[in-house]
């Protein structure tokens, strides 16, 4: 796993650094800096918009890797690579059209509850569109085992430039309609560089020839566009409904809790972008050995670390939420709720990338497609009982089957398991942990608390981790920064 440790540690640094600048933002500038309705109406625009990108994607940066490494010709592969370009047109126009026609009732519609809503419904199809094709020019920089600008672009650019604007706002220099309409820009304005930097690795060649396999290639971007859609559907769904049921504001409280809990599966996404061209390649391949070896191990090392992540959170989150307005301090159930289930995506390993890279994705589909009806109805049952927190435990038992039924389902046909006797040893590590710590605070100011018990924590277990040897990987990494022999 040389080149996944390289380009995954590269990643997971600028994942961090822009989670930070993120946690700047969230924490801090929105909370002081605009009022609570309107930032709830930022997270209410993002959210949709990413459920959206999916179907505005076409499937586009999913079925490049896939079916790049198949084409051993440049005439097909050029051939196919344009395809890809122009593909999500097929969907984004008939859709802008359709809005054109229909803004006032699908304004109307969403914006029952808060109708500070209806005047940006446009807002959230153009930043749809800036998303799906930031994906679709990362997925072609991908497709060269290119991950890391494309990682920086994806996590840091757009946190760096709202936090511009936000202070931009502060200052009064714009208003805040302007400040909104300048977040929208910064993701058109990421999309473009993006675009810049992907045709720079590899320029396109517009070809039209005829493509062998064109009528799998458009099947599976067709069906995976229900694949993205539900990945998606599952994490911002909570967003979004929580806007049709309460007040606009308390999606603002939501959303920080979620973003602290996200915090978790950064080394997840991170190794994500390597681990999506590596496995198509291994599937495509038929290489089983390599691939088992790399679902193990990924799974181990990525459990370890999310581990580490959680207790950080879950030990901390009361001094944390001190150093925030009090009103946002009602998201506690959230984070744990949201960060158990995030901690089991971390687990998952590279399961989500195989199974759509193999031939059984239409199965996990439908799977998908039932979870998708569970989760808007676990929501719907919820969310009216017990708000926020509704919306957290429906969101946590809706990845948590979902995962299962992946799990199992890979099992089955690949037989191949993530779980080894050392996840056991991560669990106990964990629970002995929180156990130890939850409970025990230092009479100080809340940032030094959280140093203190992070550096007590974080010695214990890294210690522990050393002695058990439970991820080979995250042992010779920490060996080598504390040059250990």
């Amino acid at each position: 796993m040389g080149i996944v440790t390289s380009q995954s540690f590269k990643n997971t640094i600028t994942t961090y650094l822009g989670f930070g600048i993120g946690a700047l933002n969230t924490l801090f500038l929105y909370t002081y800096f605009i009022s609570d309705q309107y930032y709830g109406l930022v997270a209410f625009i993002l959210s949709t918009a990413n459920i959206m990108m999916p179907l505005m994607a076409f499937g586009v940066h999913n079925t490049i890797i896939k079916f790049y490494s198949t084409f051993k010709t440049k005439n097909s592969l050029n051939s196919f690579l344009t395809l890809m370009l122009f593909l999500p047109l097929l969907l984004i126009i008939p859709i802008g059209l359709i809005g054109c026609f229909t803004y006032e009732a699908i304004g109307e519609l969403i914006s029952q509850k808060n109708p500070i809503v209806k005047d940006y419904v446009w807002y959230i199809y153009v930043t749809a569109i800036a998303m799906a094709y930031f994906e679709v020019f990362f997925a072609w920089s991908k497709t060269q085992l290119q991950t890391v600008f494309g990682n920086f672009m994806k996590e840091v650019f757009h946190r760096v430039g709202v936090m511009l604007l936000l202070f931009v706002v502060y200052f009064q220099w714009i208003n805040v309609d302007e400040f909104i309409l300048g977040v929208i820009g910064v993701y058109i304005l990421r999309m473009i560089i993006m675009k810049l930097y992907a045709f720079s690795v590899k320029f396109p060649v517009i070809k039209f020839y005829r493509i062998e396999n064109v009528s799998s290639i458009l099947k599976y971007s067709s069906l995976i566009i229900i694949a993205g859609s539900i990945a998606t559907v599952i994490l911002d769904i909570d967003s979004f409904m929580l806007g049709l049921y309460i007040p606009i504001e308390k999606v603002a409280y939501y959303g920080v809790a979620i973003y602290i809990a996200t915090v978790i599966v950064v080394p997840s996404r991170s190794m994500q972008q390597i681990l999506q061209p590596l496995t198509a390649q291994y599937l495509n391949d038929n290489n089983k050995v390599a691939l088992k070896d790399l679902y193990v191990r990924s799974s181990q090392t990525l459990f370890v670390i999310g581990g580490f992540i959680f207790l950080i959170i879950v030990l901390n989150i009361n001094q944390l939420y001190e150093l925030i307005p009090e009103e946002f301090s009602g998201g506690l159930i959230v984070v744990f709720l949201v960060g158990v289930a995030k901690l089991y995506d971390c687990l998952m390993g590279c399961n989500n990338v195989v199974l759509f890279n193999s031939d059984y994705y239409r199965v996990v589909l439908l799977f998908g497609v039932l979870l998708t009806i569970l989760t808007v109805f676990l929501n719907m049952l919820f969310i009216p009982m017990f708000g926020i927190n509704g919306s957290a435990f429906a969101t946590f038992l809706a990845i948590s089957i979902y995962n299962t039924i992946k799990i199992y389902f890979v099992k089955k046909k690949f037989n191949m398991m993530p779980f080894t006797i050392d996840t056991g040893k991560v669990c106990v590590l964990i629970i002995v942990s929180i156990v130890l710590f939850y409970f025990w605070e230092f009479p100080f100011h809340p940032i030094i608390n959280i140093a203190l018990k992070t550096m007590l924590m974080t010695l214990l277990y890294v210690l522990v981790i050393l002695k058990l040897n439970v991820s080979e990987d995250i042992t010779l990494v920490i060996k080598k920064y504390l040059r250990l022999k």
